[in-house]
């Protein structure tokens, strides 16, 4: 009998302790992810008590919390939602929080610790809780523009300040209503979600941070730029442009776009006509290690954090002689979103400067006080000033007289690059532009995609770049 108690009390003891243990557990190390569970009901009142801070771009609310007077006390409203939505994401009681409203959550919650005071001071006058409030990078009428020009067509544009860094425009189409997911009815809320994401046109990608494609010939610019650096070519080295170039080691033999056969020509004037043959060629006397450094100088294979995460442009891992070709006029398994051919882009404008791309320009108190502001950062050296003002002449000659013309703007001198991929067999070409203006002192770079468009960049990309450039510029 008394053995059988003593068992008895050891197993009660037993598990006791694992009692101690699992609420020790839930308490100390699983709280704050039952507290945030999108099922936790409490959670999510004590969550919509709150005003939550604002999201701006200049002092326009591109995100803002309106008051319901339901339980749920304030729902997030988005007055111009689908032509911001790469930049704020939504806020939703179903799926979580994406774009700003994740990345700078504590912000508009008000919880990050720069509001503290300000969390003091609601508490002691009884105001009610309120977030803080971020003011991004983006300019209005650029971003206007961007989202109108790709009028539906899948794609992104992506355009920096090239001495900062700072996001300017970030569209992206097909675009999706935010409002329709930060509703209070959770149904409708699903339903919507549902339809987007079963659409295989994809709204919800972010294109011009996370969609890579075959960047085709504005990766020129960077084949370019290596030749440049290498001290062994000036943009008046002759180059050849057959209409055809064998890629070594293969019987396989490429082609200029239009069958184009140019002869012995300038450096300057492969880029002006877009010569595949000429970039080929040029690829495989730089080889694989220069054109990889270049690359890598100008942000390929470094994901940014805008803050929310970028896509890092890829350069084939291991190319043999014939890949490195294909490569030199942007295509094979070279890979580049919107936002890295426009840093790359911008570091030629700034004197060969790679500058780290961002999306916040500042963070403020409820009041708008401005607590924090965000510094440029220099992410990398990838050439030297004379070569960026050499290769710079070089790309006002595109649109001056070359591929580019469909991006002129009277009175502005702009440089520029076309670019037309081929992707999958079968499916109409990837077309792009990328550019910067005034081309002597830039203050805006741009780069337009449009996936499987048909047609080329000179006519499909770039007179969308133009409108961007104009907007920003006041032209």
């Amino acid at each position: 009998m008394t053995r059988s108690i003593i068992r008895v009390t050891l197993i009660m003891a037993v598990l006791l302790v694992a009692v101690l243990i699992n609420i020790t557990y839930i308490q100390v190390f699983k709280a704050d992810d039952y507290r945030t569970a999108a099922g936790n009901s409490r959670a999510i009142l004590e969550e919509y008590s709150r005003e939550r801070g604002p999201i701006l771009v200049g002092r326009e609310q591109v995100a803002k919390s309106v008051e319901t007077g339901g339980e749920l006390r304030y729902e997030r409203d988005y007055p111009q939602g689908p032509m911001y939505a790469p930049a704020t994401g939504f806020y939703s009681q179903v799926y979580g929080a994406t774009g700003i409203e994740k990345a700078e959550n504590p912000v508009l919650s008000g919880t990050d610790d720069r509001l503290l005071f300000d969390r003091l001071r609601q508490l002691l006058t009884g105001q009610n809780p309120q977030g803080g409030a971020v003011t991004l990078t983006l300019d209005g009428n650029a971003q206007s523009a961007a989202f109108s020009g790709l009028g539906g067509r899948n794609g992104a544009v992506a355009a920096l300040d090239p001495k900062t860094g700072a996001i300017l425009a970030l569209a992206s189409s097909p675009s999706f209503d935010p409002n329709q997911l930060s509703s209070h009815n959770s149904k409708q809320i699903t339903s919507y979600y549902n339809q987007l994401t079963s659409d295989p046109n994809q709204p919800l990608l972010n294109r011009p941070l996370v969609a890579t494609n075959p960047p085709g010939s504005t990766f020129k610019i960077v084949t370019t730029a290596a030749a440049l650096q290498s001290g062994e070519f000036t943009p008046d080295s002759i180059v050849p442009c057959p209409a055809s170039y064998r890629l070594p080691g293969t019987s396989v033999s490429i082609k200029n776009a239009g069958g184009e056969a140019y002869g012995n020509i300038s450096l300057t004037e492969a880029l002006v006509v877009s010569c595949n043959t000429a970039f080929a060629w040029l690829a495989n006397q730089l080889g694989d290690d220069a054109l990889r450094a270049q690359s890598e100088a100008f942000g390929f294979g470094t994901s940014f954090d805008v803050p929310m995460p970028a896509a890092a442009g890829r350069y084939p891992e291991n190319p043999d002689a014939a890949q490195t070709a294909i490569t030199g006029y942007g295509q094979g398994d070279v890979q580049a979103t919107a936002l890295n051919m426009a840093q790359a882009t911008a570091a030629i404008g700034n004197g060969g400067l790679t500058m780290s791309p961002f999306l916040v320009k500042e963070i403020s108190s409820p009041d708008l006080k401005v607590l924090d502001t965000t510094s440029p950062k220099a992410f990398n050296q990838a050439m030297s000033a004379a070569n960026a003002s050499a290769e710079t002449e070089m790309m006002v000659r595109v649109v001056q007289s070359g591929t580019g013309t469909a991006a002129q703007i009277p009175g502005v001198q702009v440089a520029g690059k076309t670019g037309t991929a081929e992707t999958t067999e079968g499916a109409a070409n990837t077309t792009w532009f990328v550019s910067f203006a005034p081309a002597d002192d830039p203050t805006i770079a741009v780069a337009v995609v449009l996936e499987e468009s048909g047609g080329g960049g000179g006519s499909q990309a770039a007179p969308i770049a133009r409108s961007v450039m104009q907007a920003y510029l006041g032209q």
